[in-house]
């Protein structure tokens, strides 16, 4: 009986991350790969499904659909009631993003959210993004290709590493060939407030939502590297995630303020 693996991105069933992902997993003795994509980037999109309006899969090629005009979420929820049926995929893997998702962006992200949707569903489930320059229009997913092929060799061999609703959120270091793994914590992210107001013929508005620089700073009592730091040093950052959001530090402090 083959392996089966579900992949879903957020920058569209076109991007050279999911391409490059499906080409890597494709190589893999016994195991199927079945691909539901956006038919259009879903960037930061987050843990949204389409609740407005009704979804169409779009047949690509074998075990390869878009969905036509759906998230990343609903990529996951509506393949596993329309394609799968009562069975289950052995693992789902979100990417190759074409950027990284490190820090607070976890929650903004679509290819993450992805691979939440999967552990929610009782799958598990990998986030992986490339790092890189956007002056670079294609980038190298070389890397990341074969990150995600040690990993997931590692699963299918033996168990998935985490608990019930946890995920792995891989980030790959830019502009290496070979990198080591590091298990990381997510980064403190600080943000900015950028966006490009432009006007057209009809002296109406219209805006561009900026892009952010990565800025970081450690965890305050936290141990070990966080996932910015480890890219900066030239590793590959192993996140694990989990979707309990509860902050359990504030609950006596609260009781009291109460």
């Amino acid at each position: 009986m083959s392996y089966t693996i579900l992949v879903t991105n957020d920058d569209g069933y076109e991007a050279k991350g999911l391409l490059s992902l499906v080409e890597a997993l494709r190589q893999l003795e016994d195991v199927r790969v079945v691909v539901v994509a956006p038919a259009n980037e879903k960037s930061a999109c987050g843990h949204s499904l389409t609740l407005v309006r009704p979804l169409r899969f779009v047949s690509v090629d074998d075990d390869f659909y878009k969905l036509d005009d759906g998230t990343p979420s609903d990529c996951v929820y509506l393949s596993l009631s329309s394609l799968f049926g009562d069975s289950k995929p052995d693992l789902l893997v979100s990417g190759i993003n074409r950027g990284s998702n490190m820090g607070e962006d976890i929650t903004y992200s679509g290819t993450a959210a992805g691979a939440m949707e999967g552990v929610l569903h009782d799958i598990p489930s990998i986030a992986i993004s490339q790092v890189m320059d956007f002056t670079n229009p294609d980038g190298d997913f070389s890397l990341a290709s074969k990150t995600i092929k040690e990993i997931v060799l590692k699963i299918k061999d033996g168990t998935f590493p985490l608990p019930h609703r946890e995920f792995l959120n891989i980030n790959i270091p830019p502009e290496v060939q070979e990198a080591k793994m590091k298990v990381t914590y997510a980064g403190y992210r600080f943000y900015a407030n950028d966006s490009h107001v432009h006007r057209n013929p009809r002296g109406e508005e219209h805006y561009w939502l900026g892009l952010h620089p990565l800025a970081f700073r450690p965890r305050e009592g936290q141990k070990g590297l966080s996932d910015y730091e480890a890219i900066e040093s030239g590793f590959i950052s192993v996140t694990p995630v989990h979707l309990d959001m509860s902050a359990y530090k504030s609950m006596s402090k609260l009781q009291e303020w109460l």
